[in-house]
């Protein structure tokens, strides 16, 4: 535990350095991979504890994007606190509806019921003028963070988005630490190990699984907003099944069940994906190569490397 602490000390450290030490392009694509780390933790709440595989948590994502899109005003910049209060909302309330529907599903029932929901999301945005159809949305501003005639930071300069975006992932990240080791995250792990055996117990277990869907949901919607407010511009894609499969990979490469995989996962992910794009247009089957491999040869993911590591060297027990 004391050497986990120091190492997440260290890459903190080392994350909040980064700005003082790159370019503008770099320090914009860390912001872009911890937006993903954020995503991708809130999809390891539903996978990793609570064992809901959803192959549909890119609706919320999505959800959370438009949300600023369309409340952005046309020719004025949007509130940032507001419009990200009505994102977050909006995502949870949208998972909150699904989830009461698709939780009582098992399996790849549930899997296969959490990708309709979501096709169905993807095809209102891209199919409707709802959400600019195939275009998408593009803002004009970025939203502004104004507490009155305070304003904390400004969001047009990369270096600032990047502090709040590492400020959101530190949030997030501590957030479902406390939650993990709490009643509530030690009965998601319960369900997610014998649901049967905690039903018996007299665990109200949909309540629970309804309560981590809508949480990971409203999460999501978070990392959609940041992504938007970043890039200023949202399109259906965001909400396809790919963005679903492509977060998935992510909770494989760095591990199930583990708040550190899933941001070790996020980074490893991109830069498998810059360097295996700069080698071949044919990308995805290098990155598709080396997932097999880690599968078949490291099950427990990245963040499994260091206790194996350790146990191969001295013999010491994983923790």
């Amino acid at each position: 535990m004391r050497r986990r602490t120091v190492a997440l000390g260290v890459a903190l450290g080392l994350l909040a350095l980064f700005p003082l030490a790159g370019s503008d392009f770099y320090t914009e694509l860390v912001s872009k991979v911890m937006i993903l780390a954020i995503f991708a933790l809130s999809l390891d709440l539903l996978v990793g504890y609570t064992g809901l595989v959803s192959f549909g948590h890119a609706a919320f994502y999505g959800i959370g994007a438009y949300a600023l899109g369309l409340l952005a005003p046309k020719y004025d910049p949007a509130n940032l606190w507001l419009t990200l209060a009505a994102a977050v909302a909006c995502a949870g309330l949208a998972a909150l509806i699904v989830g009461v529907f698709v939780v009582r599903a098992r399996g790849i029932y549930f899997i296969m019921v959490t990708l309709a929901f979501a096709q169905m999301f993807y095809f209102v945005f891209h199919d409707t003028k709802f959400g600019g159809g195939s275009d998408g949305i593009s803002m004009n501003f970025k939203p502004v963070a104004a507490i009155g005639s305070f304003i904390p930071f400004n969001l047009s300069d990369a270096n600032h988005v990047y502090y709040f975006v590492f400020a959101a992932l530190v949030t997030v990240f501590l957030f479902l630490r406390t939650l993990s080791r709490s009643s509530f995250g030690r009965a998601l792990q319960g369900i997610r190990s014998n649901e049967e055996r905690m039903r018996s117990l007299g665990f109200p277990v949909y309540r629970y699984k309804l309560a981590s869907f809508t949480l990971a949901g409203a999460l999501a919607g978070l990392a959609g907003y940041l992504s938007a407010m970043q890039f200023g511009f949202v399109n259906p894609e965001l909400l396809s099944w790919h963005q679903s499969g492509n977060v998935l990979l992510m909770l494989i490469l760095g591990g199930l069940g583990s708040l550190y995989g899933a941001v070790v996962g996020a980074f490893a992910f991109v830069a498998l994906e810059e360097l295996f794009s700069s080698v071949t247009t044919h990308w995805q089957l290098l990155l598709g190569a080396t997932i097999i491999l880690l599968v078949i040869f490291l099950p427990g993911g990245l963040a499994s490397v260091a206790s194996r590591f350790r146990r191969l060297l001295i013999g010491a027990p994983s923790e």
